[in-house]
């Protein structure tokens, strides 16, 4: 289950959305703790609603999708807002140790940001069902390896996205953060833009 839940976490993770610029881009500007910091939020999310999937908690899971359409338009103007802050922040370059309240602040966006989309959290319900750890089926012990699993799937992911990223970090200039700001804070408002718009 553990293998499994790996497995599970590390393809959740991959797929490059607006978690991934922001974990590229504060890589890139802050450092490899910022980038990794930045993931460990959005694994954490994860872990959460693979809890929730695997043990069966409908209440919570029926109320998070009952009231997805204000949760991910609350998302959605997050992830604008992010974009914006992208698009007109500073390059820095010179490499420079996070500050704690920086890295908090960098767990914690990434995390409400994945926590607000309640898709997540019928993605696992329907993984989960196929593997036979949904609605209390599966025992705790097997339910948990699976959660713990999930979360250092995940983890991993963003471990290795952000080293991919501090290394690139090295060679990058100033005017040539100057895009990188740009062209994530634009992909991001557009990420932010396509949750707000009506289904």
């Amino acid at each position: 289950m553990l293998w499994k839940g790996l497995v599970l976490g590390f393809s959740i993770a991959a797929p490059v959305g607006p978690i991934g610029l922001l974990c590229i881009r504060r890589t890139l500007a802050y450092g490899r703790a910022a980038g990794f910091v930045t993931g460990l939020g959005a694994a954490a999310a994860d872990c959460l609603y693979g809890f929730v999937a695997a043990f069966g908690l409908t209440a919570v899971s029926g109320a998070l999708v009952s009231q997805q359409v204000g949760i991910r338009l609350l998302g959605g103007l997050f992830l604008c807002y992010l974009g914006i802050s992208a698009f007109r922040s500073r390059p820095t370059v010179a490499a420079s140790a996070p500050q704690s309240h920086g890295l908090l602040l960098s767990f914690g966006s990434t995390f409400l940001l994945t926590v607000t989309n309640p898709m997540t959290i019928l993605s696992f319900l329907a993984v989960f069902a196929g593997l036979g750890i949904a609605s209390g089926r599966s025992a705790y012990g097997e339910s948990a390896m699976l959660v713990a699993g999930v979360f250092a799937g995940s983890a991993l992911w963003w471990f290795l996205l952000s080293g991919a990223a501090s290394l690139l970090r090295q060679r990058l200039t100033t005017g040539a953060m100057v895009w990188v700001n740009r062209c994530s804070g634009l992909l991001v408002l557009a990420f932010g833009i396509a949750a707000l718009w009506p289904r």
